[in-house]
């Protein structure tokens, strides 16, 4: 068999060239021969790729119409660390939907109209798309990879609605359930009912386990509650104590559990890391002072903080203006568009799903992709 290209041995082109390139840059390479097409298909291969990928901000585009957005991708220039605006790769029309959930390149889609819900999974990255008609009387609270089936699953809870006006339906209780995407069985019921509380607060995916940060003005005091993907179990954990009330969003950097809390009234982001995640000992890593150019707290900022390519992203949002921040409180870009209202992310991912298929209304390039 002829190598795949001339004067190079196979494991080099696979391994250190294809392997390192994005998802859309691989896309186009596969055309050129059936041997590249089948060297960059196999599931070893398409595992290890999406392992390599950033993960990026999602981004809300805006065309003067709230049914009427585009769900984009934010990434940056790897020599400058800059968001630049030929940088924000538009992947999805959202048409009357907004993004709810992400994981492992996966993304739960959602109506707008609270009366008439209705949810979607998709995959921007191999443009498939499904319904997902068995969970229009929950809410989804998270959806992750269970380690020791393979399966995705979503953390789901009764629509509030429906539970206060006792209209569940037969066989539906009160309580967490839990959906495998692809099955046929319903939701299963696994309780919980007090963990209602967290259902529709922003989570994140660390360690096998899903958080949510939970401050003082929803139970008195600063913690995080943990929901134990494997054991299906929920318990707390400490979380910082902030210097005053703010948005927070946690996630990953440097492999350890971190948190940002930007203070309004100081109009100061704070970086903690849980250095003891055994102990639960919390570490002010930094703190970056906001620039003149950030308006004064009007009740309508959004700020997201995460890490991409090992480097701190931090954007301050209000109203369809959003500012990029460098550590040291500079502001380094401008751009037009609106943050997701959760602070979702996104890994590119082009591994093949078995669950898609089976999904009834489940169609490739198709709407909502553009």
């Amino acid at each position: 068999m002829a190598p795949l290209h001339p004067g190079l041995p196979d494991e080099i082109a696979i391994w250190e060239i294809l392997i390192r390139l994005d998802p859309k840059a691989l896309l186009r390479c596969r055309a050129v021969c059936r041997d590249w097409l089948r060297a960059t298909s196999t599931r070893e291969f398409l595992v290890v790729h999406h392992g390599r990928q950033p993960t990026l901000p999602l981004l809300n585009g805006y065309n003067g119409d709230v049914d009427d957005q585009t769900l984009d991708i934010i990434s940056l220039d790897h020599q400058t660390g800059l968001v630049a605006a030929d940088q924000l790769q538009s992947i999805a029309r959202l048409d009357g939907m907004h993004l709810l959930r992400s994981c492992d390149g996966l993304l739960i889609l959602c109506t707008n109209n609270i009366d008439d819900r209705h949810y979607a999974i998709c995959n921007p990255a191999t443009r498939q798309y499904a319904p997902l008609r068995q969970i229009d009387d929950f809410e989804v609270s998270g959806m992750y990879l269970h380690r020791s089936t393979g399966e995705y699953r979503l953390l789901l809870y009764p629509c509030p609605a429906k539970v206060r006006n006792a209209e569940l339906p037969h066989g539906l209780h009160d309580g967490c359930h839990v959906f495998t995407l692809g099955s046929c069985e319903p939701p299963r019921h696994i309780g919980w009912p007090e963990a209602r509380e967290v259902m529709f607060e922003a989570n994140m995916l660390f360690h096998g386990s899903l958080l949510w940060y939970m401050g003082p003005e929803n139970i008195k005091k600063d913690i995080i509650r943990v929901f134990d993907t494997t054991a299906e179990s929920f318990r707390h954990m400490q979380a910082p104590v902030l210097p005053g009330p703010g948005e927070t969003n946690l996630f990953e950097m440097d492999g350890m559990l971190t948190m940002a809390s930007c203070n309004y009234a100081a109009a100061v982001i704070g970086i903690w890391v849980l250095q003891d995640y055994e102990n639960e000992i919390w570490t002010l890593k930094c703190q970056i002072r906001l620039p003149a150019e950030v308006p004064k707290f009007d009740g309508d900022w959004d700020v997201l903080v995460t890490c991409s390519d090992e480097a701190v992203l931090v954007l301050v949002a209000f109203g369809y203006k959003i500012l990029q921040i460098d550590i040291d409180g500079k502001l380094v870009a401008t751009f037009h568009g609106r943050l997701s209202h959760e602070p979702l992310r996104l890994k590119q991912s082009l591994v093949l799903h078995t669950f898609f298929p089976a999904l009834e209304g489940y169609v490739v390039n198709d709407l909502p992709f553009m």
